[in-house]
């Protein structure tokens, strides 16, 4: 089954240049010049991964990033920033963008990344057909997940999450009490290689956001702890 994807970037030259890129990999490509058009084609289109950069018109990249997980919560989003765009990463992880790619891109660096994400969703799939122990529900603290609808409350209130962040926190629960090393999460969530293996910064910022929405208190984290040199351990 071939996957598709959704290019949103407003430069006609890059985005023509991704198109044939991609549908030269096998992919169903569409693109999207702006933000408006970019969520039209979401919604009709359905892609499995959609491509989009941050500085497009009519509306914001985040905009357009926001209404897409939560409309479409399975989608894969990678952002496209520019280099110096440090504060604009972290927002976009924020508002639900998988992972993100820095402009000047080398195009097999994101060819790259977009096989791993559409691997692990391959992957992901197979054992949600397989495997049937893991219950649909667990609670922990205050904090409620269903993985199968996708939800998550905090004291009865509704979470707003990604599915990204979903399956972190499913890997956490079943690796809970143990430590969980940054490079275990990339290879078995995110479905990098060791040869491709991106900074683990990707890795902190999606754990800050998470620990915003389940912490009572970010700074002096009960749930999701930092292990120095290593990574995380989740405390059910």
């Amino acid at each position: 089954m071939q996957n598709k994807i959704l290019i949103v970037e407003d430069e006609e030259i890059i985005r023509i240049g991704l198109q044939d890129n991609f549908e030269l990999e096998n992919y169903i490509v569409e693109t999207a010049a702006d933000g408006e058009e970019a969520i039209a084609k979401a919604d009709s289109f359905l892609p499995d991964l959609v491509i989009l950069d941050l500085m497009i018109p009519k509306k914001s990249g985040f905009e357009v990033c926001r209404v897409i997980r939560k409309k479409h919560p399975q989608c894969y989003i990678i952002m496209l920033t520019a280099k110096t765009e440090e504060t604009s990463k972290v927002a976009g992880l924020e508002m639900g963008a998988d992972d993100y790619v820095t402009k000047p891109f080398s195009i097999l660096e994101l060819l790259a990344r977009v096989k791993a994400f559409l691997r692990r969703s391959g992957q992901k799939n197979t054992e949600e057909e397989t495997v049937t122990a893991f219950p649909d529900e667990v609670s922990f603290h205050d904090i409620s997940l269903n993985f199968k609808k996708y939800e998550a409350t905090k004291n009865g209130e509704p979470i707003e999450m990604s599915a990204r962040e979903f399956q972190i926190l499913k890997y956490f629960w079943q690796h809970r009490g143990e430590v969980v090393l940054r490079e275990d999460l990339l290879q078995d969530i995110w479905g990098y290689t060791p040869d491709n293996m991106p900074s683990t910064r990707t890795i902190d910022n999606h754990i800050v956001n998470l620990r915003k929405k389940i912490e009572d208190d970010q700074t002096n984290p009960k749930i999701i702890l930092s292990i120095r040199g290593a990574g995380y351990k989740f405390d059910a």
